[in-house]
């Protein structure tokens, strides 16, 4: 007994000061970006709130190049694994994160070499379907098709929603950069539907991936005795 009393008088001290971080969290914004980033400073990336980002070449990816006033240089096109591409008397190109705007202008560029003003057209032909990844606490991690517009609370929802060892005031969304690396941003979801007010509820993009901590209750309560568990969650505490 003399045990439970002491392990119950540490998780009420846990719980003290998680009910300051909540109170301070109800006078901040329920989305932080936390500007955690490994790419290069200088590369270009849309922000968290663009809508309808254009797609991005990857790797594998295929495109036809076709010209309209010399179809000799007509082409279907691989993106290698390094990020090159080869292409008709111009040689290797590096394309890789363009959407295809910017992808026709690098290919302007390579083939004035050998051609006057060039006409060229692209269509994309076999690419990687968008996506966003759920994982930690929601009850159905994994993989999903980006199909249209979703936002963060939608995804979750996806994604089978919240599990019982969920800490749904810190979320975290992973967005991946261009240059390599990720952005990240510290979402209160919690915030967001008691509020009710999405007005904060981040676009998702592809490539994003979203992350759901376990609350500080399931991970000291196979240390606790089952009465005091009760007697906590009976008076009102919450973590």
């Amino acid at each position: 007994m003399k045990y439970g009393l002491i392990t119950l008088a540490g998780f009420m001290v846990a719980a003290g000061i998680t009910a300051v971080a909540q109170q301070a969290a109800v006078h901040s914004p329920a989305v932080v970006d936390s500007s955690v980033t490994s790419a290069p400073a200088a590369a270009a990336v849309p922000g968290f709130q663009e809508r309808h980002p254009r797609y991005r070449l990857r790797k594998g990816d295929s495109f036809e190049l076709d010209f309209a006033m010399t179809p000799d240089f007509n082409q279907t096109i691989t993106v290698q694994p390094d990020g090159y591409i080869t292409l008709k008397a111009v040689g290797s190109v590096f394309v890789e994160g363009q959407n295809v705007p910017e992808l026709t202008e690098t290919l302007k560029t390579a083939y004035v070499k050998v051609l006057h003003d060039p006409v060229i057209a692209i269509s994309l032909k076999d690419f990687e379907k968008p996506y966003f990844i759920a994982s930690g606490q929601v009850n159905r991690p994994g993989k999903y098709d980006l199909r249209s517009d979703l936002t963060v609370t939608e995804a979750v929802a996806i994604a089978g929603g919240f599990d019982e060892k969920s800490k749904h005031s810190q979320v975290v969304l992973f967005h991946p950069m261009p240059g390599g690396g990720f952005q990240a941003k510290l979402i209160n979801v919690k915030k967001l539907l008691a509020t009710h007010d999405l007005t904060e509820d981040v676009q998702m993009q592809p490539g994003d991936m979203l992350y759901v901590p376990q609350n500080t209750l399931s991970k000291i309560r196979p240390f606790l005795p089952n009465s005091s568990v009760t007697a906590l969650l009976g008076s009102g505490g919450v973590l």
